[in-house]
């Protein structure tokens, strides 16, 4: 791109953030503005968060039928009565929808299927309460201080979170090459879209902007959430944060100024790129509280983040996925990285000149369901900033007592049943069961379960059971069938929420 013919620059103005560099940025920006810990609130990130395409367009499934008859009957029982149930559903979703424009919604990629893998951009704007005030609401007046490029896999429940360095130099192409934060004053959410996508080489589903003043009542109403600091952090004078190293549990005050610290890096250069990290791995923390919880305290998150959060998805539809990914192994499939580039100084300012090459090549595993990074140790903010695992290690076979000593075998009929709320998964096991040498048909659970279990019957399938879990991994609970399924097979597998294969 342009930006190739910056890099012939002096040692002294040729910066590469790696392990080994991109360390020299903090001196220059350690002058910029000083504010109390509530202004520093009120003025580095913002609002907003993803999704509603495919709520218009989804199937009306079994699956979709079950969730949403589910989630209606909570709010009824909430909120005694159909009529306010629906209307405290419609209020929920006309917050959630304010200021969504429908240029973003033109803007947006229709998804084909609800269960497959889609991408959502996540923007922290440099807009508040008091900005707002000042200078009032049009998007001209902000940037984009965060940029988060999320790939999330329902299906294969995985995650996948890529900041893009806000100082990004990138081509506009009639508003010339610039920092990509600035996409956003020039046309607001969907020419930040559009340009996110042409760099990315990936097209955006959903669009989330996130107010974090809101952020705070989120992690206070979950209860706070845990993180693990490698380096102690302090940052008397911006944003007031002092953790040791080690394990912190987190108010929603203080993961907020976590998530916006970077002069406590200062030492280590670039503070950008480590606040930029933390910032990811306080999402997944917050991640693990929310898909932990239960379906009243999901419904009770959503309407805190209805206040702060402006996405194209509706109320249902939030919860609907959040059902969904309620397995996601954080340690194992919540995966983290950003874009490799080149700090740069040119025209008297700094840029991250994006390497092409390796951005390229991380985009591709990404978009294949792999982490960023080839390696966890291509990450040189690990070690320093807090961390996502970035763990592909296959998960440990299980195998129930009631298996040991019996020999696998790869053969039998099977009935697959979904009772996970995720289109296609049953079919998709069922194909891997087939692929092993099974007989496997998909069916439809008659509601959802929590728990994965084999069913069998009699001990003569025991074998055949030894070798779906072999098959599949993970682990599954094996029991005898009581007849409250079909004795017509050898084996019923229920597919439950805590897990996927």
């Amino acid at each position: 791109m342009a930006a190739a013919k910056h890099r012939a620059m002096t040692s002294e103005e040729h910066k590469v953030h790696s392990a080994s560099t991109s360390h020299s940025r903090s001196a220059q920006q350690g002058t910029s503005r000083k504010a109390t810990n509530r202004e520093l609130s009120a003025n580095n990130l913002s609002r907003k968060n993803a999704g509603e395409h495919y709520a218009a367009k989804r199937r009306k499934s079994r699956r979709g039928i079950i969730l949403r008859g589910a989630l209606i009957g909570l709010v009824v029982l909430l909120f005694a009565g159909a009529g306010v149930a629906w209307a405290y559903i419609n209020s929920l979703d006309q917050k959630l929808g304010k200021g969504v424009s429908d240029e973003l919604r033109a803007t947006l990629t229709e998804r084909v299927e609800p269960s497959e893998p889609f991408y959502m951009l996540l923007l922290g704007v440099d807009k508040g309460e008091e900005r707002t005030e000042e200078y009032g609401d049009e998007y001209w007046n902000y940037r984009a201080d965060t940029i988060i490029l999320a790939r999330i896999d329902p299906k294969a429940v995985k995650v996948t979170l890529v900041s893009i360095p806000r100082d990004t130099y990138v081509d506009m192409h009639e508003n010339g090459q610039t920092k990509i934060n600035a996409a956003y004053s020039f046309g607001g959410a969907s020419y930040m879209v559009q340009i996110v996508e042409e760099f990315s080489g990936v097209k955006i589903s959903h669009y989330a902007e996130i107010d974090f003043d809101g952020f705070v009542k989120v992690v206070d109403g979950v209860g706070g959430i845990d993180v693990n600091l490698p380096v102690a952090i302090s940052d008397p004078e911006y944003t007031g944060i002092e953790l040791d190293a080690g394990e912190h549990h987190l108010d929603g005050w203080d993961a907020l100024m976590l998530a916006r610290s970077r002069h406590a890096y200062d030492e280590y250069g670039g503070g950008d790129f480590y606040r930029a990290a933390n910032q990811r791995m306080v999402i997944s923390a917050v991640a693990r509280k929310v898909l932990s919880s239960d379906i009243v305290t999901m419904s009770s998150t959503i309407s805190t983040l209805a206040d702060y959060v402006t996405t194209d998805m509706s109320a249902t539809d939030i919860i609907s996925l959040a059902i969904q990914m309620h397995a996601l192994d954080i340690d194992h499939n919540f995966y983290s990285g950003q874009t490799p580039t080149i700090s740069s100084f040119f025209d008297e300012l700094w840029y991250e000149v994006p390497d092409d090459e390796a951005w390229a090549a991380m985009m591709a595993r990404v978009d294949a369901g792999e982490a960023p990074y080839t390696n966890a140790d291509d990450d040189f903010t690990a070690g320093i900033a807090g961390t996502i695992s970035n763990d592909t290690t296959e998960k440990e076979v299980t195998v129930p007592s009631i298996l040991e000593g019996v020999e696998a075998e790869f053969s039998g009929s099977v009935t697959v049943l979904n009772a996970a709320a995720i289109d296609g998964l049953a079919t998709e096991t069922a194909d891997k069961l087939n692929q092993a040498g099974f007989s496997a048909m998909a069916d439809t659970a008659n509601s959802i379960n929590g728990r994965t279990v084999i069913f069998y019957n009699g001990d003569a399938t025991l074998g055949k059971a030894k070798g779906i879990v072999e098959t599949l991994g993970g682990d599954i609970d094996v029991e005898p069938n009581d007849g409250n399924y079909s004795t017509d097979v050898d084996l019923v597998l229920l597919l439950g929420t805590d897990n996927r294969f």
